[in-house]
């Protein structure tokens, strides 16, 4: 029986081990949980900044920040061993405002002699800017060793935002979608890509913040959109600026997915300098002048830093304030020399001080419509977005601008641009799928190719400037483009410049900055030509692609050429035997040797430029058409290959009507025509590329920001550790002090090792009042680790004292439930019995060990001292616990998926019995009829699945029957207790029926048949 039983074990292990090892394999093929799939955007404005995150489980939610706001302030504090961040960054620009650093937006992407530049050191007289030689941009300097350029200040806040959404989300981010305003240029979005490399922050997409506006308030309203076009304006004003757009929205059939709502842009307006920002700059003026006229002292406030900035501060919570109420009383404490500050301020001075900005409202409606050649009537409905939006008087002016009989206020003015933006990323990203929404972005600003060219004019040679638009204003983007130059045969250069900007003002125009953006030379021109002296030359190609965030891109240029190649006589024949059996032309196909033809581009793409192509026309009309050509990237075929075209039409109007000979003759007729074939040709040509309008940092410098931002985040990572470690020692200290008069403390320690505890946490102590705050990690983690050795006996005993009730308490529940399911499965019938005797007394054996050791181990601890190491461990406890549990659980699984066994009664009949069955074997029963008897007694007993079980009633012993219940005996009733899992039956014998199977569930109509049969040959 031992033999049995260790086999048994022996199986059992070998197949746990086996499930173990299956399962460890799952394990490694799954990905690991630290994998980021995560994604994040930060809806990147002038004042405040918005983080958003998708996860698995977390469909677009705006990620919280340590004082659990949905929004943050853009301002970073770098003192000299601190660095701050949103509301801790501002809480000390009202005591340091020269360490804080704020509005870093409208300092992107410009040159020192940009009045941007003179603007901020206006409202911000604390910094000091200064050049950077390298760049011609402006830096920060607070001493030699502190100066920090606008990206890097900004790739700090980045590396922040993705610090928040990392928290929110648990699990590491690098994937990341940023807007911008609609009104950045291409110097501007390169610095804000910089910063993010500096952050370490891959960026996805650069999105457009009215853009992401437009896609948050689409994606909630899929169903309202249809084949009707829907066009909607967004009003977006904010801290820093205004941009109004029109988007239209409607359904459009796709190729890969079918009908799908698109959203398009139609036209953009903007005012760079129009925000809440310059509202909080007069209010902050106007309360300086009030203080000035209290004549308090006799300084003046404006040339106090610190007072400005409260004022600033001030004047931020009385514009919000003002917005709701009629008046309010604004009031500092300490504004200067101690002196407070009191006065009362009214909506109407507020609109006041601000009619010149109220009367700028209007303007970017203006701008707008007229970019999109569109009217109001055409506007079904204007909606508000931004901050400042919420001022009435901004309100009032509008309405009164646009028409209409109110503003939509049905979208989130705050977070709206974050959820678009967050929504993008998650469609971007390979981790999540989301249903479809198609963009169209527009260009605010034209690009436009310049160059040069030497022309021959009655005898006399002159340089012409030619011009051709790359983009038109409002393009649709992203898209590629090719211009061909067909006109040099050497090395030559063109500029890539900014178009017309006449729609620009005087003042956004000198805010712009360069007009000119990249000088392109190309080199290896000449030597292409040399080495195609005999080939038709198509020119040179360059190919431009302007992608989803908005940044121009020149991908290569290529030299092209075509040339001739005489058929060889066994491709002549093959030709001849393909063109017998259908075949086609045999001639190259363009796409094959030109893969930028495969290149999808957006259909607008191609109507936009035919469009644009009369119009070139007419600014130059004595230029020929096929000298520069603006072209999609799907260019058409050139030179022999167009008259491939009809050809090939013709003969495939004729393959229908013709017969294979009339082809093949036709075909060798073609053949005899064209003896050669022609081949394009591509090389590419060297590029080298100059900036012309901010120089991008070199390796060097980009080297030295990523280690200046890492060497800030170390030590931020090494403070935070010495902070923490530091609270630690303090609470150890003084939670230990305390614990030593507690009860349960004292009665588990002896006398001389309270002395030694109580010594120790007093000398530390006194160390940390002397020299503990200004010590190093390191020395405050050793005194930790030193009290915590110390003290680890004394607390170990107090925690398993403190454990044993509860856990004694569940192993004694844990035995008496095991004892009874033990005694329960003993008291089966051995006919039903599922568990076999070694499974039994395995579990009998776990239980009488348990129990021993729980009375041993009680008995003993309670003998030993307090004072001593504990007999009764917790961690012997559950494992006990563990053990019967397993056990259990083991046997409990097993009757739950048991299959019931069928019972054979091989009891002997009686004499009456066999009377009457000799009295049955005269009576000759026919194996249809049988069937016919049992078929009908079979839907007579036919019962619901589950039925509770009852007795059974035979009047007179018939032939064995294979029932589920115990057999019966003559004249006995017996009720037997079913299996967990079993459906009882109720089943009724008759003395003159034959037996029946009354397993309905198992038994089927082939099998009664066969039964019955089986039977009557017996009988016979």
């Amino acid at each position: 029986m031992m033999g049995l039983e260790v086999s048994t074990l022996r199986v059992t292990m070998r197949r746990k081990l086996t499930l173990w090892a299956h399962f460890c394999l799952v394990l490694a093929l799954l990905p690991s949980q630290t994998a980021s799939v995560a994604v994040m955007s930060v809806d990147l404005g002038s004042e405040w900044m918005k983080v958003a995150i998708v996860k698995p489980g977390v469909p677009m939610e705006i990620a919280l920040n340590k004082e659990s706001r949905r929004k943050t302030p853009v301002a970073v504090c770098l003192k000299e061993n601190e660095r701050l961040f949103g509301d801790g960054a501002l809480g000390v620009s009202v005591k340091n405002p020269k360490f804080v650093y704020m509005h870093l937006q409208s300092l992107l992407g410009k040159k020192h002699d940009n009045p941007q530049v003179a603007v901020y050191q206006k409202r911000f007289p604390e910094h000091h800017l200064v050049t950077d030689e390298s760049r011609g941009t402006v830096l920060f300097s607070n001493s030699e060793e502190m100066q920090y350029s606008p990206e890097e200040l900004l790739g700090m806040v980045l590396n922040y935002s993705r610090g928040l959404a990392q928290d929110f989300a648990e699990q590491p981010i690098k994937d990341a979608v940023i807007t911008v305003p609609a009104f950045f240029n291409q110097a501007e979005r390169r610095a804000v890509l910089q910063a993010a490399q500096m952050a370490g922050v891959k960026v996805l997409q650069l999105i457009n913040d009215n853009t992401a506006v437009a896609l948050n308030y689409g994606v909630f309203r899929r169903k309202d959109i249809n084949s009707t076009a829907q066009n909607i304006m967004f009003y977006d004003m904010g801290s820093g600026s205004t941009t109004a757009t029109i988007v239209t929205y409607q359904t459009v059939k796709t190729k890969e997915s079918g009908s799908q709502p698109q959203l398009q842009i139609r036209g953009v307006g903007f005012d760079r300098s129009l925000g809440g920002f310059e509202m909080e700059l007069r209010l902050q003026d106007h309360l300086a002048k009030l203080f000035n006229e209290q004549k308090k002292t006799k300084k003046d406030v404006r040339e106090n830093h610190r007072a400005m900035a409260k004022l600033l501060k001030e004047a931020q919570r009385l514009k919000t304030v003002l917005s709701a109420n009629a008046e309010y009383v604004a009031q500092v404490e300490g504004l200067l020399d101690d002196m407070d500050f009191k006065a009362k301020v009214t909506r109407v001075e507020f609109e006041t001080l601000c009619a010149d900005l109220f009367e700028r409202v209007p303007g970017p409606v203006q701008d707008a419509l007229s970019s999109a050649e569109m009217s109001l009537d055409e506007i079904e409905q204007v909606i508000l977005v931004g901050g400042s939006t919420r001022v009435p008087k901004v309100q009032e002016v509008l309405l009164k601008a646009v028409g209409k009989e109110e503003l939509g206020k049905n979208l989130n003015a705050d977070e709206a641009a974050a959820m678009g933006a967050v929504y993008k990323a998650a469609a971007l990203s390979k981790a999540f799928k989301v249903q479809p929404f198609l963009v169209i972005e527009a260009t605010v600003f034209p690009i436009q190719v310049e160059f040069t060219r030497e022309m021959e004019e009655d005898g006399s040679r002159s340089l012409k400037h030619k011009r051709r638009i790359l983009f038109q204003r409002m393009t649709s983007y992203p898209m590629r483009k090719v211009i061909t130059f067909n006109c040099y045969t050497d090395d030559f250069a063109f500029h890539i410049n900014y178009g017309d900007l006449s729609f620009l003002g005087q003042e956004d125009l000198s805010v712009f900055g360069s007009l000119n953006l990249t000088t392109v030379q190309l080199s290896g021109v000449g030597s292409s030509f040399q080495k195609h002296t005999g080939a038709e030359s198509k020119g040179i190609k360059a190919h431009f692609n302007m992608d989803e965030s908005g940044m121009l891109l020149l991908d290569r240029s290529v030299f092209e050429t075509i040339v001739e190649e005489e058929e060889s006589t066994l491709t002549k024949l093959g030709n001849t035997i393909s063109s017998l059996f259908g075949g086609g032309s045999s001639e190259p196909n363009a796409n094959v040797t030109e893969p930028v033809q495969d290149e999808e581009v957006h259909p607008e793409s191609v109507k936009e430029q035919e469009e644009a192509a009369p119009q070139e026309e007419k600014q130059e009309p004595g230029e020929k058409q096929q000298e520069e050509k603006v072209a999609p990237t799907q260019e058409t075929t050139e030179g022999v290959d167009r008259k491939a075209d009809p050809q090939d039409e013709k003969e495939g109007a004729k393959s229908g009507e013709a017969k294979t000979t009339e082809e093949a003759a036709n075909t060798e007729a073609e053949k005899k025509a064209k003896p050669q074939k022609k081949t394009k040709i591509s090389e590419d040509v060297a590029v080298e590329l100059q900036v012309k309008d901010i120089l991008n940092p070199n390796f060097e410098a980009i080297a030295t920001s990523n280690k200046k931002l890492q060497d800030l985040t170390d030590r931020d990572l090494e403070k935070q550790e010495r902070e923490k470690t530091l609270n630690s020692l303090e609470a150890f200290l003084f939670e230990t002090q305390d614990k030593m008069y507690q009860e349960e403390y004292q009665a588990v320690v002896l006398e001389e090792e309270k002395e030694a505890i109580m010594a120790k946490l007093s000398q530390v102590s006194a160390w940390m009042d002397e020299d503990g705050y200004s010590a190093s990690t390191k020395e405050l983690r050793e005194k930790l680790q030193d009290l915590r050795k110390l003290c680890k006996a004394m607390f170990f005993r107090v925690e398993e004292r403190r454990k044993w009730p509860g856990h004694l308490a569940a192993l004694e529940s844990m035995l008496n439930s095991s004892s009874f399911f033990l005694r329960s499965a003993k008291l089966e019938h051995e006919d039903d019995r599922i568990f076999t005797d070694v499974e039994l007394k395995t579990l009998e054996k776990v239980i009488n060990e348990t129990t021993m050791w729980k009375n041993n181990t009680v008995a003993e601890q309670e003998k030993s001292s307090p004072t001593e190491r504990p007999v009764l461990l917790s961690k012997e406890i559950e494992s006990k616990w563990a053990l019967l549990d397993r056990e259990v659980n083991y046997l409990l699984n097993k009757a739950k998926f048991a299959k019931p066994k069928p019972k054979v009664n091989n009891s002997t009949t009686s004499e009456s019995s066999k009377a009457n069955s000799s009295k049955m074997e005269e009576k000759v029963i026919l194996p249809k009829e049988e069937t016919k008897d049992e078929e009908g007694a079979e839907v007579q007993q036919e019962e619901p699945p589950i039925k509770e079980p009852t007795r059974q009633n035979t009047d007179s012993p018939s032939q064995s029957q294979p029932t589920d219940k115990t057999a019966s005996t003559e004249g006995a009733e017996v009720q037997q207790e079913e299996p967990p899992i079993k459906e009882p039956t109720r089943q009724n014998t008759d003395s003159s029926s034959q037996s029946q199977p009354t397993d309905k569930t198992a038994s089927t109509e082939p099998t009664e048949r066969n039964q019955s049969e089986n039977h009557i040959g017996d009988e016979l």
